[in-house]
């Protein structure tokens, strides 16, 4: 089946509705799933997978792989770090040389040149935590050979499965069904966004600094009006769907795109691409036609500090038809904006749920 049109049956399905997906997962652990054929992406996916999976001993192999059904190994991600969370599967320090450059090539091909650097980049931030924190004291342990793989089912052209990649503040879940890829739910962020090396300030995680330019250039352009109903509150929150909070229901709240001009809605589109677009062009394509077809049904939300200075302080939230968003700004550690908690879910369809049952 065509990848564009079985996208567009899957949107059609989920608009109009704004719960998340309604049996907790029960769709995505189904055995009875409709085998769809994989486009020539997804058989790249495949072949990464199996190549990296090639590169394991009998033991990884086994510590790697969990039944598509356990529900308790696709909930387990989390933005805490080792020590306050474990995570199943192969550490990525316990994997050769060989052995994490397959893995690297398997993530490349599940996401696009922009997402593999965030995902780099943010094991980076761990590193640059682990050295100035001492590795964490006492039971705290940070650093990028802290970030596990595993998967649930087996890969497949015709099958679902779900590879997942993480480890503190970063939570990779691809669902793979057929010739669909969702990164649905995938919390991203990193600890320190920004950090001092040789007495200069560098950027470690890149991708933070144009969500926040981005998210407050929709910001500023709104109209008194506008902004009263953007801005819920001046006080930053939360994770609202962070890790724990799978089939929870979330209504939308702000400022709708049928009340922002042609310009504020392209505005809003470019945000919803920052994080959309870490996934492969592929996938994210279809993804990216249903948001903007639902543009008007999307809202966008604001809470925290409306000036400039305060924008990277602040959280905000996009919550359409296909798509939900949260960018958080965490106080631990001193400087909000240095820390940060962000999700990614679609409505319905988390690890795949429309696409399985």
């Amino acid at each position: 089946m065509n990848k564009r049109i079985l996208s567009g049956l899957t949107v059609a399905a989920l608009c109009g509705t704004y719960s998340a997906y309604a049996v907790s997962q029960g769709a995505a652990t189904s055995t009875s799933a409709t085998k769809m054929t994989a486009d020539a992406q997804t058989t790249r996916v495949v072949g990464a997978a199996n190549a990296f999976l090639g590169t394991l001993t009998a033991a990884q192999k086994k510590a790697v792989s969990f039944a598509y059904t356990d529900s308790a190994q696709r909930a387990r991600w989390s933005n805490f770090p080792t020590g306050i969370f474990q995570r199943a599967g192969v550490r990525y320090g316990d994997l050769s040389a060989a052995q994490r450059t397959a893995l690297m090539n398997l993530l490349g091909t599940v996401l696009s040149p922009d997402g593999l650097t965030m995902v780099k980049q943010q094991m980076n931030a761990d590193d640059v935590l682990k050295n100035t924190d001492g590795g964490g004291g006492g039971r705290l342990i940070f650093g990028s050979d802290e970030y596990y793989v595993s998967f649930l089912g087996t890969p497949s052209t015709t099958s679902p499965w779900t590879l997942q990649f993480g480890g503190h503040h970063l939570a990779i879940n691809a669902t793979v069904v057929g010739p669909n890829i969702t990164l649905a739910p995938s919390l991203t962020g990193g600890q320190p966004i920004r950090a001092t090396q040789n007495g200069k300030t560098v950027v470690v995680v890149q991708k933070v600094p144009q969500e926040v330019k981005d998210a407050y250039a929709l910001l500023s352009s709104l109209n008194t009006t506008q902004r009263a109903r953007a801005v819920v509150s001046t006080q930053r929150i939360d994770l609202v769907l962070g890790p724990g909070q799978d089939g929870k229901t979330l209504q939308p709240e702000g400022l709708p795109g049928s009340a922002m001009t042609a310009a504020q809605k392209a505005q809003l589109l470019t945000l919803i691409k920052d994080r959309l677009g870490i996934l492969n062009a592929d996938d994210a394509a279809p993804k990216l036609a249903a948001v903007q077809k639902n543009l008007d049904q999307t809202y966008f939300a604001w809470y925290g500090p409306t000036t400039a200075e305060g924008a990277a302080n602040a959280y905000y939230r996009v919550t359409g038809p296909t798509v939900l968003i949260e960018f958080s700004p965490q106080s631990m550690g001193g400087d909000p904006s240095n820390h940060l908690h962000n999700m990614y879910r679609e409505p319905g369809n988390d690890y795949g749920a429309a696409l399985t049952k």
